[in-house]
């Protein structure tokens, strides 16, 4: 199992490139960054109630850093968790996507969800009510993009007629795909055939019933903000998670150090 690093980037933290480049040294194998746009202002309270953390107000694009990070890096996977796709464009997405892909060397992997914030995708014009479905169809509209020369999606959202859009990506058919969130992002990438990242449990005996939700396939999962518990990294493990990260709180860079530090004596057998 590989272990990465889940966080939200902003303005106050540690840097893009600084913190690839702490990762890299200490051997994790990804870098997984966090997406919004904004936070308007009447929906600042987080999912569970009380005062939304101030990372969300302050995080920086993730496109734009992993790109910086692609720079200064030579093996670490860059990839969202996640990339809210139903506030994006998808045009513009399948080139950023692919672009990365290129300058990365084949190194991104591409997390999406819908979100929670339903104040935000709204500022956007996505209908909270219909963003599952809205997502269905960005998802195959991008796969069309990545993977034809010429290429055309009709649907009820997303409509185009035959295009070109270069680049591709380097890794084919595309970057590998994974669908955010809990039950139904499950079922989601179980549709699809793509990746589930679920958010990690925090006891080693919820393990199975929580991948029991993949119905049995074999799909590729990547457990977020794993507590830093050996029991719980091998639980895991055994239970055939391709990727575990942790969450790293967003915090300057001497503070960030420390932490990745201590992430890495706890994980040290699969560094």
């Amino acid at each position: 199992m590989d272990i990465g690093i889940s966080t939200f980037v902003t303005d106050e933290g540690i840097s893009g490139p600084k913190l690839g480049v702490a990762l890299e040294e200490r051997g994790f194998e990804s870098l997984l960054l966090a997406e919004h746009s904004h936070i308007p202002a009447r929906s600042a309270i987080s999912p569970s109630g009380g005062e939304l953390d101030r990372k969300y107000l302050r995080v920086v694009d993730p496109f734009v850093v992993l790109g910086a990070v692609a720079a200064v890096t030579e093996r670490l996977i860059l990839g969202t968790a996640v990339t809210l796709l139903i506030q994006r464009d998808v045009i513009h997405t399948a080139k950023e996507v692919a672009t990365l892909d290129l300058v990365s060397g084949g190194r991104f992997v591409f997390g999406v969800g819908v979100g929670w914030n339903r104040a935000e995708m709204s500022d956007h014009g996505t209908d909270p009510r219909t963003r599952g479905a809205l997502l269905d169809e960005q998802l195959a509209a991008l796969r069309a993009i990545w993977t034809e020369d010429l290429a055309e999606y009709h649907g009820k959202f997303i409509d185009f007629d035959a295009m070109y859009s270069w680049p591709k990506p380097v890794q084919r058919p595309h970057p590998p795909i994974l669908i955010g969130g809990g039950e139904a992002a499950a079922q989601r990438a179980i549709r699809h055939g793509v990746g589930w990242i679920p958010a990690a449990v925090s006891d080693p005996a919820e393990i199975p019933a929580q991948l029991a939700q993949l119905g049995g396939h074999d799909l590729p999962v990547t457990a977020t903000h794993v507590a830093p518990d050996p029991a719980l990294l091998d639980a895991y493990a055994e239970a055939g998670v391709q990727r575990a990260t942790f969450g790293l709180p967003t915090l300057p860079e001497s503070e960030t150090l420390r932490a990745l530090d201590e992430f890495a004596k706890v994980a040290d057998r699969y560094l």
